[in-house]
Protein backbone atom coordinates (compact mmCIF):
# COMPACT_ATOMS: atom_id res chain seq x y z
CA UNK A 1 0.00 0.00 0.00
CA UNK A 2 1.36 3.40 -0.92
CA UNK A 3 1.63 6.28 1.12
CA UNK A 4 -1.43 8.40 0.17
CA UNK A 5 -3.82 5.89 -1.12
CA UNK A 6 -7.60 6.74 -0.28
CA UNK A 7 -6.53 10.45 -0.16
CA UNK A 8 -8.36 12.62 -3.10
CA UNK A 9 -6.93 15.76 -3.99
CA UNK A 10 -8.01 18.35 -6.20
CA UNK A 11 -5.61 19.51 -8.31
CA UNK A 12 -6.82 23.39 -9.33
CA UNK A 13 -3.38 24.59 -10.36
CA UNK A 14 -1.59 25.15 -13.84
CA UNK A 15 1.78 25.17 -15.41
CA UNK A 16 4.49 23.64 -13.62
CA UNK A 17 5.16 23.72 -9.59
CA UNK A 18 1.91 23.52 -8.68
CA UNK A 19 0.95 20.31 -11.37
CA UNK A 20 4.41 19.08 -10.02
CA UNK A 21 3.28 18.85 -6.38
CA UNK A 22 -0.03 17.35 -6.64
CA UNK A 23 1.92 14.44 -9.54
CA UNK A 24 4.41 13.21 -6.80
CA UNK A 25 1.18 12.59 -4.28
CA UNK A 26 -0.51 11.10 -7.29
CA UNK A 27 2.55 8.68 -8.14
CA UNK A 28 2.47 7.92 -4.13
CA UNK A 29 -1.28 6.63 -4.54
CA UNK A 30 -3.46 9.62 -3.62
CA UNK A 31 -6.47 10.16 -6.35
CA UNK A 32 -5.61 13.68 -8.28
CA UNK A 33 -8.28 15.47 -10.17
CA UNK A 34 -7.35 18.32 -12.19
CA UNK A 35 -9.39 20.66 -12.86
CA UNK A 36 -8.99 23.07 -16.15
CA UNK A 37 -11.27 25.82 -17.49
CA UNK A 38 -12.72 24.91 -20.60
CA UNK A 39 -11.96 27.61 -22.85
CA UNK A 40 -8.53 28.66 -21.46
CA UNK A 41 -6.39 25.56 -19.98
CA UNK A 42 -3.33 24.77 -18.75
CA UNK A 43 -0.73 26.70 -21.12
CA UNK A 44 1.98 23.63 -20.59
CA UNK A 45 -0.45 21.47 -22.50
CA UNK A 46 0.87 23.84 -25.79
CA UNK A 47 4.71 23.84 -24.69
CA UNK A 48 6.83 21.57 -25.98
CA UNK A 49 9.40 20.24 -29.43
CA UNK A 50 6.11 18.11 -31.08
CA UNK A 51 4.19 21.04 -31.91
CA UNK A 52 1.85 18.07 -33.51
CA UNK A 53 1.16 17.25 -29.76
CA UNK A 54 1.25 21.23 -28.52
CA UNK A 55 -1.69 21.65 -31.50
CA UNK A 56 -3.52 17.73 -29.44
CA UNK A 57 -2.76 19.86 -26.18
CA UNK A 58 -0.74 17.19 -24.97
CA UNK A 59 2.45 18.68 -24.63
CA UNK A 60 5.50 17.48 -22.91
CA UNK A 61 5.76 19.77 -20.19
CA UNK A 62 2.32 18.74 -19.40
CA UNK A 63 2.84 15.29 -20.36
CA UNK A 64 6.16 15.27 -17.69
CA UNK A 65 3.58 15.54 -14.92
CA UNK A 66 0.58 14.59 -15.52
CA UNK A 67 0.38 10.40 -15.21
CA UNK A 68 -2.00 9.22 -12.39
CA UNK A 69 -4.30 12.19 -12.90
CA UNK A 70 -7.73 12.25 -13.46
CA UNK A 71 -8.68 15.60 -15.79
CA UNK A 72 -12.10 17.21 -15.57
CA UNK A 73 -12.88 20.93 -17.13
CA UNK A 74 -14.47 23.05 -15.04
CA UNK A 75 -14.89 26.78 -15.00
CA UNK A 76 -14.99 28.17 -11.50
CA UNK A 77 -15.82 31.75 -12.21
CA UNK A 78 -19.43 30.25 -13.05
CA UNK A 79 -22.45 29.50 -10.29
CA UNK A 80 -22.70 25.74 -11.39
CA UNK A 81 -19.04 25.89 -11.53
CA UNK A 82 -18.27 26.82 -8.21
CA UNK A 83 -20.85 24.59 -6.91
CA UNK A 84 -19.42 21.35 -8.24
CA UNK A 85 -16.07 22.31 -6.64
CA UNK A 86 -17.81 22.62 -3.38
CA UNK A 87 -19.20 19.36 -3.56
CA UNK A 88 -16.10 17.94 -4.80
CA UNK A 89 -14.40 19.45 -1.63
CA UNK A 90 -17.01 17.75 0.90
CA UNK A 91 -15.29 14.12 -0.06
CA UNK A 92 -11.48 15.62 -0.77
CA UNK A 93 -8.95 15.64 1.55
CA UNK A 94 -6.28 18.31 -0.68
CA UNK A 95 -7.48 21.17 -2.42
CA UNK A 96 -4.44 22.75 -4.39
CA UNK A 97 -4.53 26.05 -6.59
CA UNK A 98 -2.01 28.58 -7.52
CA UNK A 99 -3.54 31.67 -8.82
CA UNK A 100 -2.38 35.13 -7.80
CA UNK A 101 -3.27 35.70 -4.05
CA UNK A 102 -6.11 36.24 -2.43
CA UNK A 103 -7.49 35.45 -6.45
CA UNK A 104 -10.05 32.76 -5.37
CA UNK A 105 -11.44 34.47 -2.46
CA UNK A 106 -12.42 37.18 -4.47
CA UNK A 107 -14.97 34.44 -6.00
CA UNK A 108 -16.00 32.33 -3.19
CA UNK A 109 -13.32 29.57 -3.31
CA UNK A 110 -10.81 30.85 -0.48
CA UNK A 111 -9.74 28.69 2.58
CA UNK A 112 -12.39 30.12 4.56
CA UNK A 113 -15.12 29.19 2.07
CA UNK A 114 -14.28 25.54 1.29
CA UNK A 115 -13.66 25.15 5.08
CA UNK A 116 -17.08 25.36 5.32
CA UNK A 117 -17.40 22.55 3.65
CA UNK A 118 -15.19 20.37 4.86
CA UNK A 119 -13.63 21.42 7.80
CA UNK A 120 -10.88 18.49 7.51
CA UNK A 121 -9.38 20.44 4.10
CA UNK A 122 -5.72 20.76 4.04
CA UNK A 123 -5.74 24.24 0.97
CA UNK A 124 -2.74 24.86 0.00
CA UNK A 125 -1.98 28.49 -2.12
CA UNK A 126 0.98 28.27 -3.97
CA UNK A 127 1.84 31.85 -5.41
CA UNK A 128 5.06 33.81 -6.20
CA UNK A 129 5.52 35.74 -3.52
CA UNK A 130 3.08 34.65 -0.52
CA UNK A 131 -0.26 35.79 0.79
CA UNK A 132 1.14 38.58 2.66
CA UNK A 133 3.68 41.42 2.26
CA UNK A 134 4.54 44.27 -0.64
CA UNK A 135 5.04 41.90 -3.29
CA UNK A 136 1.87 39.86 -2.25
CA UNK A 137 0.00 40.65 -5.87
CA UNK A 138 3.27 40.53 -7.67
CA UNK A 139 2.69 37.32 -10.54
CA UNK A 140 6.36 35.17 -11.57
CA UNK A 141 7.60 32.53 -13.01
CA UNK A 142 10.32 30.40 -12.62
CA UNK A 143 12.69 32.98 -14.42
CA UNK A 144 11.54 36.22 -12.73
CA UNK A 145 11.73 34.11 -9.16
CA UNK A 146 15.58 33.51 -9.81
CA UNK A 147 15.82 37.23 -10.85
CA UNK A 148 14.44 38.43 -7.64
CA UNK A 149 16.07 36.31 -5.39
CA UNK A 150 19.27 36.76 -6.08
CA UNK A 151 20.19 33.08 -7.98
CA UNK A 152 20.86 34.48 -10.96
CA UNK A 153 23.59 37.38 -9.64
CA UNK A 154 25.30 34.05 -7.43
CA UNK A 155 25.44 32.23 -11.21
CA UNK A 156 27.77 32.46 -14.19
CA UNK A 157 31.01 34.21 -13.73
CA UNK A 158 31.87 37.80 -13.28
CA UNK A 159 33.12 38.11 -17.08
CA UNK A 160 29.50 37.15 -18.88
CA UNK A 161 26.81 38.35 -15.50
CA UNK A 162 23.91 37.15 -14.25
CA UNK A 163 22.79 33.80 -15.44
CA UNK A 164 19.29 32.06 -14.93
CA UNK A 165 19.92 28.36 -14.14
CA UNK A 166 18.99 26.52 -17.09
CA UNK A 167 16.04 24.12 -15.70
CA UNK A 168 13.21 25.77 -13.67
CA UNK A 169 15.12 24.34 -10.54
CA UNK A 170 12.98 26.40 -8.35
CA UNK A 171 9.42 25.58 -9.67
CA UNK A 172 10.39 21.65 -9.40
CA UNK A 173 12.06 23.03 -5.48
CA UNK A 174 8.53 24.12 -5.26
CA UNK A 175 6.55 21.81 -6.38
CA UNK A 176 8.84 19.23 -3.93
CA UNK A 177 8.45 21.31 -0.90
CA UNK A 178 4.97 22.28 -1.39
CA UNK A 179 4.38 17.86 -1.47
CA UNK A 180 6.30 17.66 1.72
CA UNK A 181 3.85 20.59 3.24
CA UNK A 182 0.92 18.84 2.32
CA UNK A 183 2.36 15.36 3.54
CA UNK A 184 3.20 16.66 6.84
CA UNK A 185 -0.05 18.98 7.08
CA UNK A 186 -1.99 15.50 6.27
CA UNK A 187 0.05 13.51 8.73
CA UNK A 188 -0.21 16.77 11.54
CA UNK A 189 -4.37 16.21 10.18
CA UNK A 190 -4.02 12.62 11.96
CA UNK A 191 -3.01 13.90 15.80
CA UNK A 192 -5.07 17.13 15.67
CA UNK A 193 -7.90 15.95 13.54
CA UNK A 194 -8.09 19.44 11.97
CA UNK A 195 -7.80 21.17 8.55
CA UNK A 196 -4.99 23.54 7.71
CA UNK A 197 -4.52 26.07 5.34
CA UNK A 198 -0.45 26.45 3.64
CA UNK A 199 1.07 29.57 2.38
CA UNK A 200 3.46 28.01 -0.50
CA UNK A 201 5.59 30.61 -2.21
CA UNK A 202 7.94 30.06 -4.90
CA UNK A 203 10.33 33.30 -3.20
CA UNK A 204 10.69 31.73 -0.08
CA UNK A 205 11.75 28.46 -1.75
CA UNK A 206 14.54 30.40 -3.99
CA UNK A 207 15.65 31.83 -0.54
CA UNK A 208 15.71 27.72 0.91
CA UNK A 209 18.08 26.91 -1.87
CA UNK A 210 20.50 29.44 -1.06
CA UNK A 211 20.16 28.70 2.53
CA UNK A 212 23.58 28.80 2.99
CA UNK A 213 24.59 31.86 1.12
CA UNK A 214 21.31 33.74 2.97
CA UNK A 215 23.80 32.60 6.36
CA UNK A 216 26.68 34.09 5.23
CA UNK A 217 26.04 37.00 3.93
CA UNK A 218 23.51 38.03 6.77
CA UNK A 219 26.72 37.28 9.15
CA UNK A 220 29.58 38.82 6.72
CA UNK A 221 27.97 41.28 4.52
CA UNK A 222 29.66 39.64 1.73
CA UNK A 223 27.41 38.84 -1.30
CA UNK A 224 28.29 35.46 -3.51
CA UNK A 225 30.36 35.42 -5.81
CA UNK A 226 29.79 34.87 -9.60
CA UNK A 227 32.54 31.69 -9.34
CA UNK A 228 31.06 29.99 -12.70
CA UNK A 229 32.71 26.48 -12.75
CA UNK A 230 35.59 27.10 -9.94
CA UNK A 231 35.73 26.92 -6.51
CA UNK A 232 37.94 28.39 -3.46
CA UNK A 233 38.94 25.41 -3.60
CA UNK A 234 41.77 24.08 -6.50
CA UNK A 235 39.87 20.34 -5.72
CA UNK A 236 36.41 21.35 -6.05
CA UNK A 237 36.84 23.13 -9.93
CA UNK A 238 36.01 22.09 -13.32
CA UNK A 239 38.94 21.36 -15.78
CA UNK A 240 39.73 20.84 -19.57
CA UNK A 241 40.77 17.57 -20.18
CA UNK A 242 41.82 16.04 -23.31
CA UNK A 243 38.59 15.56 -24.91
CA UNK A 244 36.27 17.41 -22.69
CA UNK A 245 35.58 18.69 -18.99
CA UNK A 246 35.96 16.91 -15.53
CA UNK A 247 34.27 18.30 -12.75
CA UNK A 248 36.42 17.39 -9.39
CA UNK A 249 34.88 17.34 -6.10
CA UNK A 250 37.69 16.91 -3.52
CA UNK A 251 36.54 19.24 -1.16
CA UNK A 252 37.29 17.98 1.92
CA UNK A 253 41.30 17.34 4.01
CA UNK A 254 41.13 13.37 3.33
CA UNK A 255 40.37 13.63 -0.17
CA UNK A 256 42.31 16.95 -0.88
CA UNK A 257 45.38 14.67 0.58
CA UNK A 258 44.28 11.41 -1.62
CA UNK A 259 44.36 13.92 -4.58
CA UNK A 260 47.78 15.49 -4.51
CA UNK A 261 49.25 11.95 -3.18
CA UNK A 262 47.52 10.30 -6.38
CA UNK A 263 49.25 13.08 -8.72
CA UNK A 264 52.73 12.83 -7.09
CA UNK A 265 52.61 16.37 -4.84
CA UNK A 266 52.68 14.84 -1.66
CA UNK A 267 54.05 18.31 0.00
CA UNK A 268 50.90 19.38 -1.40
CA UNK A 269 48.88 16.94 0.50
CA UNK A 270 50.17 17.75 3.49
CA UNK A 271 48.28 21.13 3.40
CA UNK A 272 44.93 20.31 4.49
CA UNK A 273 43.87 22.81 6.67
CA UNK A 274 41.22 25.05 5.01
CA UNK A 275 43.24 28.47 4.96
CA UNK A 276 46.02 27.03 3.17
CA UNK A 277 43.89 25.36 0.59
CA UNK A 278 42.58 28.86 -0.46
CA UNK A 279 45.57 30.91 0.09
CA UNK A 280 47.00 28.22 -2.34
CA UNK A 281 43.92 27.46 -4.76
CA UNK A 282 45.22 28.91 -7.71
CA UNK A 283 48.94 27.45 -7.85
CA UNK A 284 47.70 24.11 -7.15
CA UNK A 285 44.72 24.66 -10.10
CA UNK A 286 47.36 25.20 -12.07
CA UNK A 287 49.27 21.83 -11.32
CA UNK A 288 45.74 20.04 -12.03
CA UNK A 289 44.69 21.92 -15.24
CA UNK A 290 47.93 20.91 -17.04
CA UNK A 291 48.26 17.52 -15.73
CA UNK A 292 44.36 16.91 -16.32
CA UNK A 293 45.20 17.86 -20.24
CA UNK A 294 47.25 14.74 -20.61
CA UNK A 295 44.25 12.37 -20.37
CA UNK A 296 40.50 11.69 -21.15
CA UNK A 297 38.10 13.13 -19.00
CA UNK A 298 36.31 9.42 -18.45
CA UNK A 299 39.99 8.13 -17.61
CA UNK A 300 40.11 11.29 -14.71
CA UNK A 301 36.17 10.16 -13.68
CA UNK A 302 37.28 6.28 -13.14
CA UNK A 303 40.58 7.29 -12.13
CA UNK A 304 39.36 9.33 -9.31
CA UNK A 305 36.03 7.20 -8.00
CA UNK A 306 38.51 4.57 -7.84
CA UNK A 307 40.24 6.20 -4.91
CA UNK A 308 36.99 7.90 -3.38
CA UNK A 309 37.38 11.24 -4.69
CA UNK A 310 34.62 12.71 -6.60
CA UNK A 311 34.40 13.34 -9.55
CA UNK A 312 32.85 13.56 -12.98
CA UNK A 313 33.24 13.60 -16.51
CA UNK A 314 30.29 17.37 -18.12
CA UNK A 315 27.80 15.31 -19.97
CA UNK A 316 24.65 16.30 -21.95
CA UNK A 317 21.47 15.39 -21.17
CA UNK A 318 21.81 12.81 -24.05
CA UNK A 319 24.60 10.93 -22.60
CA UNK A 320 23.59 11.62 -18.79
CA UNK A 321 20.43 10.02 -19.88
CA UNK A 322 22.18 6.67 -21.75
CA UNK A 323 24.06 6.20 -17.68
CA UNK A 324 23.51 2.41 -16.92
CA UNK A 325 22.71 3.71 -13.08
CA UNK A 326 19.41 5.88 -14.44
CA UNK A 327 17.84 2.28 -15.99
CA UNK A 328 19.12 0.57 -11.94
CA UNK A 329 17.00 3.03 -10.39
CA UNK A 330 13.95 2.90 -12.10
CA UNK A 331 13.49 6.38 -12.03
CA UNK A 332 11.72 6.60 -15.35
CA UNK A 333 8.40 5.35 -16.45
CA UNK A 334 7.92 4.29 -20.17
CA UNK A 335 4.46 4.45 -21.92
CA UNK A 336 4.85 2.72 -25.47
CA UNK A 337 2.96 3.40 -28.12
CA UNK A 338 2.07 6.41 -26.80
CA UNK A 339 -1.70 7.57 -28.42
CA UNK A 340 -0.87 5.74 -31.25
CA UNK A 341 2.57 8.06 -32.41
CA UNK A 342 4.50 4.55 -32.83
CA UNK A 343 6.88 6.37 -30.39
CA UNK A 344 7.26 6.05 -26.14
CA UNK A 345 6.88 8.22 -23.81
CA UNK A 346 8.92 8.06 -20.81
CA UNK A 347 8.34 10.94 -17.78
CA UNK A 348 10.73 10.90 -14.28
CA UNK A 349 8.36 9.29 -11.58
CA UNK A 350 9.96 10.18 -8.42
CA UNK A 351 13.75 10.93 -6.93
CA UNK A 352 13.32 8.01 -4.71
CA UNK A 353 12.81 4.64 -3.51
CA UNK A 354 11.20 2.65 -0.91
CA UNK A 355 11.61 -1.09 0.38
CA UNK A 356 7.73 -1.52 -0.02
CA UNK A 357 4.43 0.73 -1.64
CA UNK A 358 6.88 3.47 -3.71
CA UNK A 359 6.13 5.66 -6.13
CA UNK A 360 4.62 4.13 -9.48
CA UNK A 361 3.01 5.00 -12.27
CA UNK A 362 -0.30 3.88 -13.26
CA UNK A 363 -2.52 5.55 -15.48
CA UNK A 364 -0.78 7.49 -18.54
CA UNK A 365 -1.48 11.67 -18.70
CA UNK A 366 -5.01 12.03 -19.35
CA UNK A 367 -6.80 14.18 -22.48
CA UNK A 368 -8.33 17.77 -21.28
CA UNK A 369 -11.76 16.91 -19.57
CA UNK A 370 -10.70 13.03 -20.10
CA UNK A 371 -12.38 12.21 -16.77
CA UNK A 372 -15.39 15.29 -16.43
CA UNK A 373 -18.50 13.18 -16.73
CA UNK A 374 -16.82 10.19 -14.87
CA UNK A 375 -15.95 12.40 -12.18
CA UNK A 376 -19.09 14.91 -12.21
CA UNK A 377 -21.48 11.65 -12.19
CA UNK A 378 -19.64 10.09 -8.71
CA UNK A 379 -21.07 13.34 -7.22
CA UNK A 380 -24.70 13.22 -8.32
CA UNK A 381 -24.65 15.51 -11.82
CA UNK A 382 -26.98 13.87 -14.60
CA UNK A 383 -26.48 13.02 -17.78
CA UNK A 384 -29.02 16.02 -18.49
CA UNK A 385 -27.26 18.22 -16.24
CA UNK A 386 -23.69 17.51 -18.03
CA UNK A 387 -25.23 18.46 -21.75
CA UNK A 388 -26.39 21.63 -20.10
CA UNK A 389 -23.25 22.86 -18.61
CA UNK A 390 -21.37 21.37 -21.95
CA UNK A 391 -23.45 23.84 -23.84
CA UNK A 392 -23.12 26.73 -21.61
CA UNK A 393 -19.39 26.19 -21.26
CA UNK A 394 -19.31 25.36 -17.42
CA UNK A 395 -17.57 22.20 -18.47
Amino acid sequence: MRPFEGIKIIDATHVLAGPFAAYQLAVLGAEVIKIEDPTNNDQVREQGPDHKLNDEGMGTYYLAQAANKRSITLNLKSKAGKKILKKLITTSDVFIENFRAGALDKIGLGYKDLKKHNQNLIYCAMTAFGQQGPRNNHTAYDMQIQATSGIMCSTGTTDMGPVKVGPPVVDYATGSIAAFAIASALFQREKTKTGQFIDQSMFDVALMLMAADVTNYLWSGIPPKQNGNDHIFSGGRCYETKDGLLMLGAMNRNQHERLFLLIDEPEISKNTNSFQRILNSEDQAQILADLLLEKTAEYWEKYFQENHIPAAKVRPLNDALEDPQIKSRNILHEFPNFMNTNKPLTVPIAAFKYAHGGPRIETPPPQLGQHTNEVLKEIGVTDAELKKFRIQKII
